[in-house]
């Protein structure tokens, strides 16, 4: 075996399980954080910012509408891959 890679193998070891420890913790926090009541509000809140500055930028309506669709389907879709996670 190469010099230095049993220390290599322990680092990675190290690293390994401290990642397996504080994963699992953290997806489960940022799920709870997706799933509130309050990020609910924060959602509907951030979507509809983006509809009025389309809007105010001179998007027409129709276009602006279907833009702030796309946006919330994309935060959908990174919510349902978070929650694939579990």
């Amino acid at each position: 075996m190469p010099e230095g890679a049993d220390h290599d193998a322990e680092k990675l070891r190290e690293i390994l399980q401290i990642v397996s420890e504080r994963v699992p913790d953290l997806l489960n926090q940022l799920r709870a954080t997706l799933f509130s009541p309050q990020a609910g509000e924060d959602l509907g809140k951030a979507v509809g910012a983006f509809y009025k500055e389309l809007l105010a930028s001179g998007i027409p309506e129709e276009d602006a509408l279907q833009m702030a669709k796309g946006y919330m389907s994309s935060l959908q879709g990174i919510v349902q891959t978070l929650k694939s996670c579990q």
